[in-house]
């Protein structure tokens, strides 16, 4: 049977969520969110399926690899305009047909509570100090974490000494156990740190300020700092898969992300509603290639 027939019965069976992280992390967050949710606008249920590892590219390239029939979706993440600059994969940007990007979320500058440094300043006058030494812990080699620290040195001519963890959670760990000096991650992965007074953050690179536990805290372009970096996350399916199923899976997308409950249990995890429909989400990924492309080569990192 030809895929535009099966695509006359889409869906039939349960769709596969293939999710680039384990479970807990506010990508996993969301996508069970989603899942949840998007039950009510599909005559099918979505089950979540974890694929960590390779700074997400084992379950991108799942994905990528995938039969075109819309039962297998993959949770794109900003790593994806990354990686295959550094050699870790040959998935890009344009090897899906995007369904809608769903959050984004700002890189925070953070250190223990009990860190002498109070400020942004304070932390990159220490940094110019020490060249190489300051310790910046990040979610792996490749990951946003770990490139929005390096554009931060890019932007102000500091040397970190950069700590890569098997994700952004044990990077908050090795933060609250003493073992590195400051780490770059997203409001969702400090989020009951910070409620708890445990960390404290110094600078975000959002574009305007966050709303509460964040809303004291500056951006770095109101600290004379022309930076904005953040992770994201979308959906997206195989290359080729048949137009009817397209656009039935951005239906439920774009029905999901207006669903109030949607951007409220993404508040509620401190995570950053940012909802694109399909073309602009593409548009904004290829967006972001260029960027770290342009970066990577700049800074000889590139591939």
């Amino acid at each position: 049977m030809s895929p535009f027939a099966l695509a006359a019965d889409f869906p039939s069976k349960p769709i596969e969520l293939i999710v680039p992280s384990s479970p807990g992390g506010g990508t996993d967050i969301m996508a069970r969110r989603f899942a949840d949710l998007a039950r009510k606008y599909s005559t099918q249920s979505f089950i979540v399926t974890n694929k960590p590892g390779a700074s997400g590219g084992i379950a991108m390239t799942e994905v990528q690899r995938a039969a075109p029939d819309g039962y297998k979706v993959g949770v794109l993440i900003s790593e994806l305009a990354i990686i295959p600059h550094l050699g870790m994969t040959k998935v890009t940007t344009r090897d899906f047909i995007p369904l809608a990007r769903l959050n984004g979320d700002p890189g925070l500058v953070a250190v223990r509570a009990d860190s002498p440094l109070k400020s942004i300043e304070e932390l990159l006058a220490l940094a110019r100090k020490q060249p190489g030494e300051f310790s910046v812990g990040n979610a792996g080699t490749g990951t946003i974490w770990h490139l929005a620290a390096v554009a931060l040195e890019d932007k102000t001519g500091v040397r970190f000494n950069h700590v890569p963890h098997q994700g952004a959670a044990p990077s908050v760990m090795a933060l609250a156990g003493g073992h590195v000096q400051a780490i770059v991650v997203s409001p969702a992965e400090i989020g009951s740190f910070v409620q708890a007074g445990k960390i404290r953050v110094l600078a975000s690179m959002a574009d305007r300020r966050l709303p509460a536990p964040y809303a004291e805290v500056q951006t770095l372009k109101e600290k004379g700092i022309d930076l904005v970096v953040g992770t994201w996350r979308g959906l997206g399916v195989p290359l080729n898969t048949p137009p009817a199923v397209v656009s039935y899976l951005r239906d439920v997308a774009a029905k999901t992300a207006a669903d109030p409950e949607f951007p409220a249990a993404l508040l509620a995890a401190n995570l950053q509603p940012a909802y694109l429909p399909g073309e602009e989400f593409q548009t904004f990924m290829d967006s972001q290639s260029a960027y770290f492309k342009q970066l990577l080569g700049r800074l000889n990192l590139q591939k």
